[in-house]
C-alpha cells in the first residue's frame, strides 16, 4: 500500500517575498555615487539586476565577487578584493556597499575584516567609503535586507557630530514617485532634510542620451555624515525594527526621533503633515488643506463602489499595513492580509481596523498571515471570498486563475510599465490608489453582470436552449431559495396559507383559535374555513393576481395532520393544476410519525414543526392537554408523548429528504433557558433552521398574563443559538390565511373573494380621536413598537376623517434597545396626547399598561383603517 506523500511543513511553494540582498541593493541605490557588490556567486547579482531593471525600467549595475567552488572551499577573500579593485577602476565610486549572500554567510566570511585588509593593502583607496552589509538570503526577505542596509550605512559612516538644523527622514521601501512626494512636502514646509534613501532620480531618472555608470543623484556622502548632528529624525515605518536608524542615531549621537506610519490615507497623511508642521514651526499650507478636501470628496464619490470590495492585500509589511488602513477608511473590507516576511506584530496593528469594519459589514471571517506564500494567499482568497487583489505583480497568477482584478502596488511589477511611478502616499497618491481600486470593482461588475444575471435567472430555465433536467437535489435547492420562510433573501416570493384544518389535537397554553377573526395577525386566526374545492379556487385566483406566488402552505388554523383528508385533497387538487408549486406544512408533530411517508408521496418538500422543548417536564408545561389515540393527556405524560413523537417524526421527515424548520415558542419562566438545548438536539437530527419566536399573550389563553420575553432577550437567545445552527430572524407570525410576501401581506385586500358579506356598523354618536400605526396609510399593518409615525383619524357619528400625522421616534430599534428604553415609550405616549385610542397590529404588554393608565384605549387589530376605526369606536 502506497503512503501518502505530503510536502515538507516549511516548504514555500511560491514565496511572497525575495531575498535580503534585493532589499539591500535597493537601499544602496538611494545614495549618490554609490556602487554595490555582492560577495557571492554571479547568479545572485543577475537575479537582482533582472528584477530591478524590469520594475524600474532603468539600467542597474551590481558587481559580484563571483565565488566559485574553490572560493567556497578555501575562502573568497581574494575574489572579493579583486572584485573591489575592478569595480573601483571601472566606476570610480565614492561609496561601495558590500553585501553578503547565502554562500558567503554559510562559509563564514568575515567581510568587515576583508574590507579592512583591502584598505591596508590599497592605501590609495582610503578615501572610498566601504560599507559592509550583513544580508544572507536565508536571513529574511528583501524587507529586512532594506533596513539592514540603512543601518549599515549610518553605522559605518563616520559622522560629524556637530549640531546642524537638518532633519533626517528615514523611509520604508517606497516608489521613486512617492519619494518625490516626500521631498516636495519637506521643501513646502521649509525643512532641510537628509533623505535616506533617495530613490527619486536614480531609479526613475530623466532621459539622458549619455549613460552614467554610477547613480549621479540621491543622498551624497557629505550630507550622510551630517545625520549624527541633525536636530531630529523622522522614521516613516509602522514597525519597530531591530535595525532602527532612528534608535541608533538617538543612542549614539542623541538625535531625538519619532516613528510614523507611511503617509497613506486620511489619518496617516494628517499625522505626517502635523509632524512636519510641528518640526518646522510652519502651518500646513492651504494647498494641502485643499488636497485633503479633494480626498474627502473622492471618498464620498467612491463609497458606493468601495462597499462591495472584499480585498486580499499582500506584499511588504508597510505596504500591507498602510493599504489596509486606507481601505478601512474608504469602506473596503480587507478579508485577506498576507506578508511574506516574519512579521507577527502585523496582526496586533491591523486587527482593530478589521474588527471595526467587519462589525459594520457583518463579515464573520477574515485572515491576517505572516510568512505566507502565494499558495497560502490563493487558498485564503477562495476561503474568505475576496473579489479584488492589491499587491505586486507576483499575484497576477492568482488574478488570472480566479478571474479577479489586481491593483498593482509595491515591488516587483514586471507585467506593466510604470511601477516606479505608482503613487500611494499623501492625499493625491491615496486618491489615485483609491480610484484605481474603485474602477476595478466597477469594471468587474460591468463585465460580469450579464453572466451573473444569466446564471441567476435564466440558466437551465425553460427559455435556456441548453436546459438540463434538474436533479432532486437541485429542485430542493431552488424551492428553498424561493421559499420566504426558509430563505431570508426570498422576500420577493409570495406564499399562500390555505385555512382548511380547523380541528386540533392539542391545547397550547398560549393559543386561542378564532376562526372568525379577520382582525388579528398571528398564527391560529383566519377569516373563514375553506373546503378543499374552495381552497383550490382561492389558490388559482391569487396565483392569477400574483405571478410570484411560489409556496402553498397549510398552517391551520388548527393542526394540519388532525385534518388529514382535507389537507391531502388540497395538495392533490393543486398539484394537478401546477406540478411545480412548492408545498409546505406546519404541524405540532404529534401525528408526524404516522404521516411522514405520505407527506413525501404528496410532494411536500418543507415542513415546520413547532417543538418547544426536548425535556418532557418542560414540554408538558406548554400544553393544557393533548389528545392522542382517543385519550387525553396532561402534564409530564403529555410532554413525554409530544417529545417522543416530534423527535421520531422529524427523523422520518429528514430520512425522506424533506427539509425541516423547527419553531420554538419562547415562554418566560418555562422554556426560555431551555431553548439552546432544543436547538442542539434538532441540529443533531439534521434540521435546516430554527425559528425562536416570542410568545404573543392572547386574551383568554392559559398564559395570557405571562409577560413575554423582550425583543432584546429574544435576540440574545437567537445569537447564542446561532453558534449552533442557522436562525430565522424574519418571521412575521403569519395568520392561517396569509397571502402575499412576508413584508406585504395581502390577506385583507383579497378577502371577500368567496362572497363574505361586509360588516354593517352601527354608528356611535360620540366623537373620538384615534392614532393608527400604519406603513401604507391604508391598512393597520404596523406593530406599536415599530411605528415611526401615527395617522390621526377622527370619528364623529359614524364618519371617519383623516386629521393628520404625528412623527415619533421608533420605540424598537433592534436587539440592543428594543423594549429597554423607558424614555422612548414616554416620548411616544406624550406624542399621542389628546387621542382616545391607539390602533396597531400589535401592542406589547408594557405599552398597553402605560396607555391604559392615561385613559388611552389600546386596540390590537389587522384591518382596513376605516373599518378598524369604526370598530374601535364601537368598543369604546
Amino acid at each position: 500500500m502506497k503512503s501518502e506523500v505530503k510536502p515538507l511543513v516549511n516548504l514555500n511553494i511560491n514565496p511572497c517575498k525575495m531575498c535580503m540582498p534585493m532589499g539591500s541593493a535597493t537601499a544602496f541605490y538611494g545614495l549618490k555615487n554609490c556602487m554595490t557588490i555582492l560577495h557571492g556567486s554571479q547568479g545572485c547579482a543577475t537575479y537582482i539586476r533582472r528584477h530591478m531593471a524590469t520594475h524600474y525600467n532603468e539600467p542597474v549595475d551590481i558587481a559580484s565577487s563571483s565565488l566559485t567552488e574553490q572560493g567556497t572551499v578555501y575562502g573568497g577573500s581574494e575574489n572579493l578584493k579583486k572584485g573591489l579593485k575592478n569595480l573601483i577602476e571601472l566606476y570610480h565610486p565614492e561609496i561601495i556597499g558590500v553585501m553578503t549572500t547565502c554562500l558567503a554567510e554559510t562559509i563564514g566570511e568575515d567581510v568587515p575584516g576583508i574590507l579592512q585588509s583591502f584598505l591596508e593593502e590599497n592605501p590609495g583607496y582610503r578615501d572610498i567609503t566601504l560599507i559592509p552589509c550583513h544580508s544572507p538570503g536565508y536571513g529574511g526577505s528583501q524587507y529586512e535586507g532594506y533596513f539592514a542596509a540603512l543601518f549599515s550605512i549610518v553605522s559605518s559612516i563616520k559622522m560629524d557630530a556637530g549640531k546642524n538644523d537638518m532633519v533626517n527622514v528615514i523611509t520604508a521601501p517606497i516608489s521613486p514617485a512617492d519619494t518625490r512626494y516626500l521631498k516636495r512636502m519637506l521643501s513646502l514646509f521649509g525643512i532641510d532634510a537628509i533623505l535616506l534613501p533617495d530613490l527619486s532620480d536614480n531609479l526613475d531618472s530623466a532621459h539622458d542620451p549619455h549613460y552614467n555608470r554610477l547613480p549621479h543623484e540621491g543622498t551624497d556622502l557629505a550630507r550622510l555624515k551630517q545625520m549624527g548632528g541633525a536636530r531630529f529624525t523622522l522614521e516613516l515605518t509602522a514597525f519597530h525594527h531591530k535595525n532602527s536608524v532612528g534608535e541608533y542615531l538617538y543612542e549614539t549621537y542623541g538625535v531625538p526621533y519619532e516613528r510614523l506610519s507611511l503617509p497613506v490615507g486620511l489619518r496617516d497623511t494628517d499625522a505626517f503633515l502635523d509632524a512636519l508642521s510641528r518640526i518646522s514651526g510652519n502651518e500646513i499650507p492651504k494647498e494641502q488643506k485643499k488636497e485633503r478636501g479633494r480626498y474627502l470628496d473622492a471618498m464620498i464619490d467612491s463609497h458606493k463602489y468601495h462597499s462591495s470590495g472584499r480585498a486580499a492585500v499582500f506584499g511588504e509589511p508597510d505596504l500591507v499595513y498602510s493599504t489596509v488602513r486606507m481601505m478601512c477608511e474608504c469602506g473596503i473590507m480587507p478579508v485577506v492580509c498576507g506578508v511574506g516576511s516574519a512579521c507577527p506584530e502585523l496582526d496586533g496593528l491591523i486587527r482593530p481596523e478589521l474588527e471595526n469594519l467587519a462589525g459594520l459589514y457583518l463579515v464573520d471571517e477574515y485572515k491576517i498571515a505572516d510568512k505566507a506564500d502565494f499558495k497560502d494567499i490563493e487558498d485564503m482568497v477562495l476561503t474568505y471570498k475576496a473579489n479584488i487583489l492589491a499587491g505586486s505583480s507576483d499575484g497576477r497568477r492568482i488574478a488570472e486563475d480566479l478571474h479577479l482584478p489586481l491593483v498593482r502596488r509595491g515591488f516587483p511589477i514586471h507585467d506593466h510599465v510604470g511601477g516606479q511611478r505608482l503613487k500611494m502616499m499623501g492625499y493625491e497618491g491615496s486618491v489615485e490608489y483609491m480610484d484605481e481600486i474603485a474602477n476595478q470593482l466597477i469594471d468587474t461588475v460591468e463585465t460580469t453582470f450579464r453572466e451573473t444575471l444569466y446564471n441567476t435567472y435564466y440558466k437551465d430555465t425553460a427559455i435556456d436552449h441548453k436546459k438540463v433536467p434538474e436533479s432532486a437535489e437541485e429542485i430542493m435547492k431552488r424551492k428553498t431559495k424561493e421559499h420566504p420562510c426558509y430563505n431570508c433573501q426570498a422576500h420577493q416570493f409570495a406564499r399562500i396559507h390555505l385555512p382548511v384544518a380547523p380541528a386540533c389535537n392539542v391545547q397550547c397554553g398560549y393559543c386561542v383559535r378564532k376562526f372568525d377573526c379577520p382582525n388579528e395577525s398571528r398564527p391560529g386566526v383566519t377569516s373563514a374555513i375553506l373546503s378543499p374545492e374552495e381552497a383550490l379556487k382561492r389558490y388559482l385566483s391569487v396565483k392569477e393576481k400574483m405571478p410570484n406566488l411560489t409556496v402553498v402552505g397549510i398552517a391551520g388554523p388548527g393542526e394540519a395532520l388532525e385534518n388529514w383528508e382535507n389537507v391531502k385533497k388540497v395538495f392533490e387538487l393543486i398539484r394537478k393544476q401546477n406540478p411545480e408549486v412548492t408545498f409546505c406544512l406546519s404541524t405540532n408533530g404529534l401525528k408526524l410519525p404516522q404521516y411522514a411517508g405520505e407527506l413525501k408521496e404528496l410532494g411536500v418538500s418543507h415542513v415546520t414543526v413547532t417543538m418547544n422543548a426536548v425535556d418532557p417536564h418542560i414540554s408538558g408545561q406548554m400544553y393544557q392537554y393533548i389528545r392522542f389515540m382517543g385519550r387525553e393527556y396532561t402534564g409530564d405524560a403529555a410532554g413525554a408523548l409530544m417529545v417522543a413523537n416530534q423527535l421520531a417524526g422529524i427523523r422520518l421527515l429528514i430520512a425522506n429528504g424533506i427539509l425541516v424548520k423547527v419553531n420554538i415558542v419562547t415562554v418566560k419562566g418555562i422554556n426560555d433557558s431551555h431553548v439552546p438545548e432544543v436547538v442542539k438536539i434538532v441540529k443533531s437530527l439534521g434540521c435546516f433552521i430554527t425559528n425562536i419566536m416570542q410568545m404573543i399573550p392572547v386574551k383568554g389563553s392559559a398564559l395570557e398574563h405571562v409577560e413575554p420575553v423582550s425583543n432584546k432577550q429574544l435576540n440574545e437567545i437567537r445569537k447564542q443559538c446561532e453558534e449552533i445552527m442557522p436562525q430565522m430572524y424574519h418571521c412575521q407570525h403569519c395568520r392561517a390565511d396569509a397571502v402575499g410576501t412576508l413584508t406585504d401581506d395581502k390577506s385583507i385586500q383579497l378577502k371577500g373573494f368567496l362572497g363574505e358579506e361586509k360588516q354593517v356598523f352601527v354608528p356611535v354618536s360620540k366623537s373620538y380621536r384615534f392614532a393608527v400605526a400604519s406603513k401604507s396609510g391604508v391598512i393597520v399593518d404596523t406593530h406599536f413598537g415599530h411605528a415611526k409615525e401615527f395617522y390621526l383619524y377622527d370619528y364623529r357619528n359614524g364618519e371617519v376623517r383623516f386629521a393628520g400625522k404625528r412623527n415619533v421616534e421608533q420605540y424598537c430599534q433592534g436587539e440592543e434597545e428594543c423594549g429597554e428604553k423607558e424614555d422612548k415609550i414616554e416620548r411616544i405616549i406624550a406624542a399621542l396626547n389628546g387621542c382616545n385610542g391607539v390602533i396597531a397590529m400589535r401592542i406589547g404588554m408594557e405599552p398597553t399598561k402605560k396607555l391604559a393608565k392615561l385613559g388611552i384605549k389600546p386596540v390590537n387589530t389587522y384591518d382596513m383603517i376605516e373599518d378598524a376605526v369604526k370598530k374601535a369606536a364601537e368598543a369604546m
